[in-house]
């Protein structure tokens, strides 16, 4: 599995939401749908009647990131209405392993978030149940944040943890992924990468999403300790 680029529809316009997925259709991997609550996190975005009208309309899968009070109660219905990765946090789910089990069953990729300050170790026993890890490189909430460098050893942490137990498991990254960041993140190990401004704040959001792509490939095939060549 290689690089791969999950545009966020957080920082699209979301009065023509059909349309900004079109726009990169032909460039990006997956389009990466912020679901928030006003209560897990101080902002809300939208639920699952948006999705599912989503989902009939985009040509690349639906990437859902459950930032929700009760991630126990929706996942589910996500990866039931078609969404084909579902993301829930682990300072959130009271029962992960039981959600993570049921997204897997509707057919979509169970996924785990974790937020700055929450440590990779603690989740590790998890591990067998997810086929993605999201770190989040921004207090989750609201698109346009700073990226925190303080994850970045987290990064290296989790992919040397993912590699221990020689799972396939993906490692994501979420918030202020831009050309600026993104080969850190991948150096550090993230193969899949959220970037919201930094695609939908272009002129041409297809070309910055190839722009982002070759710039987390190059450094993938870098000489760099933590780069996936040396893996």
């Amino acid at each position: 599995m290689g690089i791969q680029i999950s545009p966020s529809i957080l920082s699209a316009d979301f009065a023509r939401l059909a349309d900004e997925i079109g726009r990169i259709s032909d460039a990006a991997d997956w389009v990466h749908v912020d679901v928030m609550d006003n209560h897990f996190v101080p902002n809300l975005t939208l639920g699952l009647p948006i999705v599912e009208a989503l989902l009939k309309h985009s040509a690349i899968p639906v990437d859902c990131h459950l930032m929700i009070e009760d991630p126990d109660r929706w996942a589910p219905a996500y990866a039931e209405a078609g969404a084909k990765s579902v993301t829930i946090h682990a300072e959130a789910a009271r029962a992960p392993v039981r959600t993570l089990r049921q997204i897997r069953s509707a057919g979509a990729r169970a996924s785990l978030a974790l937020n700055p300050a929450t440590s990779i170790e603690q989740y590790e026993d998890l591990f067998p149940e997810v086929d993605m890890i999201l770190l989040m490189t921004v207090e989750p909430g609201f698109g346009g944040q700073k990226f925190l460098d303080m994850v970045l050893p987290k990064v290296r942490r989790t992919r040397e943890l993912i590699k221990g137990r020689d799972l396939d498991i993906w490692l994501q990254v979420d918030g202020g992924v831009s050309a600026e960041t993104i080969e850190r993140c991948a150096e550090a190990g993230a193969d899949v990468f959220v970037a919201g401004n930094a695609v939908y704040g272009a002129e041409d959001p297809a070309e910055a999403v190839r722009s982002l792509r070759a710039l987390a490939e190059k450094a993938t095939h870098s000489d760099q300790p933590f780069g996936f060549g040396n893996r």
